[in-house]
């Protein structure tokens, strides 16, 4: 009879725990779609604010001219766009040798060592690490004792900042590669750094390049660092990059907080011009991914 009476009260012990169960997940999913709309929302909103404003400020002088003085008419962002172009590739130039070398270490060579496991550790505070702090190191180890502002330290700042970036997407990427792949390389009496090179590397290409289109990304819109490396320049800049560099990040940052009306709408031209070209690398980045996923 107790037996009975269990088994009875069993169905109905679940029919009221199913509907409070119910009500959890419909409370949830109804917040996490609540929080995606107000995400979208604002970042939609931000993104048409942008667009509206940068696309007035397109005209047909600005990618040729350098920008205007303080309350002049006209002008462009060809200096500004010509040096973060510079300071950028100079960076990544930098930084994608050492990234990938001390990714390549870590994950063949190094793996579970301690110096691997420091490495890593000073790799992620780097990761975390706030871009105006780099700036100041970099004023320190170079601005000052030159005492110049200088494009060269504007790119070894960005060169710090990518490199971690490149470090932990090799790293991940070289550990993706089947050890079997490894082995038969070995079997064929191949030394380590002939398997790296011709197996391990081509198989994690894709990848790898991911990692520096993903670096070049995430520096491009810099403007902290090079406040205290390259500084700015209204007009073009010397070819030995000594002096002030005209960029695009600290001219948006000087030119919207300028009570002219010209000055603001470049602004405007810029942060569009980089958005549009973080988000082409964002978009090559994933294209050159996939078939690194589809292996």
């Amino acid at each position: 009879m107790d037996a009975t009476n269990t088994l009875a009260a069993a169905p109905l012990g679940r029919s009221r725990v199913r509907p409070g169960r119910r009500r959890a997940d419909a409370v949830l999913r109804g917040f996490c779609a609540f929080a995606t709309l107000l995400g979208v929302i604002v970042l939609g909103s931000i993104l048409l604010m942008l667009i509206f404003e940068g696309v007035r400020g397109f005209t047909p002088t600005l990618l040729t001219q350098p920008t205007p003085g303080p309350g002049s008419e006209g002008g462009g962002i060809a200096n500004a766009v010509l040096g973060s172009l510079i300071l950028t590739t100079i960076g990544i130039v930098i930084a994608t040798p050492v990234g990938v070398m001390a990714g390549t270490f870590l994950a063949e060579y190094g793996r579970t060592s301690k110096l691997a496991v420091v490495i890593r550790f000073l790799n992620d505070i780097l990761l975390s690490a706030p871009s105006i702090l780099i700036g100041l190191f970099v004023y320190t180890l170079m601005v000052r004792p030159m005492g110049s502002y200088s494009g060269w330290a504007g790119s070894v700042a960005l060169a710090i900042i990518a490199t971690p970036v490149i470090v932990r997407t090799t790293e991940d990427m070289l550990s993706l590669v089947p050890g079997t792949l490894r082995e038969a390389g070995a079997a064929l009496g191949a030394p380590a750094s002939t398997v790296i090179m011709k197996v391990s590397w081509r198989a994690a290409s894709a990848g790898i390049v991911t990692g520096i289109i993903l670096a070049l990304a995430r520096i491009a819109g810099e403007t902290a660092p090079l406040l205290f490396t390259a500084l700015n320049n209204n007009s073009w800049f010397n070819a030995d990059l000594m002096g002030g560099i005209p960029n695009l990040p600290v001219m948006i940052y000087q030119f919207a907080l300028s009570p002219y009306p010209n000055w603001q709408q470049l602004a405007w031209a810029g942060a569009l011009l980089i958005t549009v070209t973080i988000l082409a690398l964002s978009i090559v980045a994933r294209v050159v991914i996939k078939p690194q996923r589809a292996r």
